[in-house]
């Protein structure tokens, strides 16, 4: 339609404008960038070689993560980092753009918005390579996917960062019921690993807040999760009641003559 064009040039252009900022800061940042997914790559490889992930040597970053999730990196950190590296950022980028994408088709001018709100953690995300954005992508599969699996991913998140729990009530009942199934998997998995995961939440306190004046900065990155939401806010989206309109004045004249007929 017509009318929708000039919303669409909207959208269009204010997308454009957002991911060429936060394309330019992604290559600005060149080899400084990717800080923690250097961080999950390394302490994989320490744990591989018989070392402790949760303090490794040096002054790298610590592993912050459940215990038991460590075997899931390890494929990836098999490669050499340059190619570590492309591969986990090319796999962001696309994910992410496959979801941009979902929502453009859906609502553009809405999606321009919600990446203009969300657009500094979102690049924050992509140029540190947290995995966070891994744990949006998966919120948001979660609410499509069927049951097991959409469960399975919002216990994955949830026990990578506590904060995707709150989306358990956004998702399909059928997933909710799968997801504290999978969930109390977890929670046996960090029981059975429970000296280690009492390591790694003293490591997470150490390492996963900077103790800087800047850090309600650096933890805006969490933000990013809320992107995840995108799916369920575009199937109930706000509407605010329209004003009861007064007749006019010929439906007021005719009114009378209605009545005395």
């Amino acid at each position: 339609m017509r009318t929708d064009r000039p919303r669409r040039a909207a959208a269009i252009l204010l997308i454009g404008s957002i991911g060429g900022i936060a394309l330019a800061f992604v290559v600005a940042r060149g080899s400084l960038g990717g800080a923690d997914a250097l961080a999950y790559w390394t302490s994989t490889r320490v744990w591989l070689a018989g070392g402790d992930p949760f303090h490794p040597p040096g002054i790298g970053w610590a592993y912050v993560y459940a215990p038991w999730m460590l075997p899931l990196f390890l494929p990836w950190a098999l490669l050499p980092w340059p190619a570590a590296q492309l591969l986990w950022r090319g796999a962001m980028f696309l994910c992410f753009l496959w979801s941009c994408d979902w929502a453009y088709r859906r609502r553009p001018l809405a999606t321009a918005l919600a990446l203009l709100v969300l657009g500094a953690p979102i690049g924050l995300i992509l140029e540190s390579g947290n995995v966070t954005v891994f744990l949006a992508l998966a919120l948001w599969a979660a609410q499509v996917a069927p049951a097991r699996a959409g469960g399975a991913l919002w216990a994955w998140a949830t026990a990578t960062k506590w904060f995707p729990a709150a989306f358990w009530f956004i998702l399909p009942s059928a997933t909710r019921r799968r997801g504290l199934a999978w969930i109390g998997l977890a929670i046996l998995l960090t029981l059975a690993t429970w000296p280690q995961a009492l390591t790694q939440v003293g490591a997470a306190l150490v390492w996963g807040v900077p103790r800087t004046d800047l850090s309600w900065w650096i933890r805006l990155d969490h933000l990013a999760v809320l992107w995840g939401g995108i799916p369920w806010l575009w199937r109930h989206p706000l509407t605010l009641p329209r004003p009861r309109q007064a007749p006019d004045r010929h439906e007021r004249l005719r009114a009378p003559a209605g009545l005395a007929r």
